[in-house]
């Protein structure tokens, strides 16, 4: 199962009533590299007055993790928006902050929910995508003399060997993008028996 994320980061502004919105996008993997990322924009802009944020981690249709945050917004206006808007988008592995300096005119909890998820609707729909590739890693132990033809079969099934130690046989740790994963097992079971 593959699925699109970011392809590199991503940069877009919008001005809102003088109210200036940057808005970055980024695929992050983890929360550390979440953080990271936050950290990075807060160097970038640190006269800003709201960093507002929200991530999705894993596969879009059932994510491993999400945060957000409205970095001293009123609650709800702008973390929640940007998380909606990465909520309706098939894309994973993704972060989008939103930097906001005010321009002196109030713009009501409305007007923020707008403009912080038009915001991040734009940076999204901007952003370069790839696809993510789902790999399942496995440890398999084989006969010397059949090293090769398991070599072989991962260079025509998508697979590669990630690390091997050679001892009393030979203990290949091997990595298998998911839909290929299912033939591992029935070739292996096949193979131990020649």
């Amino acid at each position: 199962m593959s699925y699109p994320t970011p392809k590199q980061f991503h940069q877009t502004e919008l001005e809102i009533k003088k109210s200036r919105f940057i808005a970055w996008a980024q695929k992050v993997q983890d929360r550390s590299e979440a953080m990271a990322f936050l950290a990075q924009s807060k160097i970038e802009y640190p006269d800003a007055r709201h960093h507002c944020w929200a991530y999705k981690i894993g596969n879009p249709k059932s994510p491993s993790n999400a945060g957000m945050s409205d970095d001293g917004e009123p609650s709800g206006t702008a973390g929640k928006p940007i998380l909606n808007v990465l909520q309706h988008k098939d894309i994973g592995d993704v972060m989008v902050i939103v930097i906001r300096y005010f321009g002196g005119i109030k713009l009501g909890a409305g007007g923020l929910v707008r403009a912080y998820s038009g915001a991040a609707e734009k940076v999204i729909s901007e952003m370069p995508l790839e696809q993510q590739v789902v790999e399942i890693e496995k440890t398999i132990d084989v006969d010397f003399a059949k090293e090769q033809h398991v070599r072989h079969w991962l260079s025509q099934n998508h697979g590669r060997v990630v690390a091997i130690d050679y001892g009393q046989c030979v203990s290949m740790t091997v990595a298998i993008e998911q839909q290929a994963f299912y033939r591992l097992t029935p070739f292996l079971a096949e193979f131990q028996n020649h």
